[in-house]
């Protein structure tokens, strides 16, 4: 499918290249739109369940804008980023990052799939590894592999040295909690399936603060 590109919506008025940057992306949802997609191509309503509170002629409204800007394609009922838009992924970890310092986070409200995984690449603490960490969570899996304190995620399931089932706000309890995983698997908060020392040492490394 031909891409094609057009000047972003003028929103800010300024030649500052920061103001720039947010007349492409700095639309409500927009960014959270680019982190649904960072990880693996979907299909709109896929998108749609990783940000529930946005509307369809929302979501419409900020595919049409990003694909007109160069950040997403479209082809064959899947939207995909581009080269211009996997560049966002150090955005989005820089703000889970500096996110990270500021109060008032619930981690209550809901967290997606994507939405977590994209943080625990921010948010890694050292870790030689090489570890192979599977994440299944419903519609969603992911493959995490740590090497010299890099996590890096792929889409889909492969071998790994363990896996962590539930949804995304389970498996960021087990992520970032105090709870110890043979707890948490205990009481049917999660799954965990291989080894629970690998598994326990991987998520201890998100843990140090």
């Amino acid at each position: 499918m031909t891409e094609t590109r057009q000047n972003p919506r003028i929103r800010y008025d300024e030649g500052c290249l920061a103001a720039h940057a947010l007349n492409v992306v700095g639309d409500r949802w927009a960014l959270l739109v680019v982190r649904e997609l960072m990880l693996a191509p979907k299909r709109f309503q896929a998108i749609r369940h990783g940000l529930p509170g946005i509307t369809a002629a929302v979501l419409t409204q900020r595919l049409t804008q990003l694909s007109g800007a160069g950040v997403v394609t479209h082809d064959a009922g899947l939207y995909g980023l581009t080269d211009s838009g996997r560049g966002l992924m150090p955005v989005l970890q820089a703000a889970c990052r500096w996110g990270a310092l500021h109060p008032g986070h619930d981690p209550r409200r809901f967290i997606s799939p994507t939405a977590l995984v994209v943080s625990m690449t921010a948010m890694i603490r050292g870790g030689e590894g090489p570890v192979t960490a599977g994440l299944s969570m419903g519609t969603e899996a992911y493959t995490l592999h740590l090497v010299r304190g890099v996590l890096r995620p792929a889409a889909g399931q492969a071998d790994a040295d363990f896996t962590l089932s539930g949804d995304g706000n389970s498996l960021a309890r087990a992520v970032y909690g105090p709870v110890p995983l043979a707890d948490l698997a205990r009481d049917g908060v999660i799954g965990l399936a291989g080894d629970p020392r690998a598994a326990q040492d991987f998520v201890d490394l998100f843990r140090l603060r």
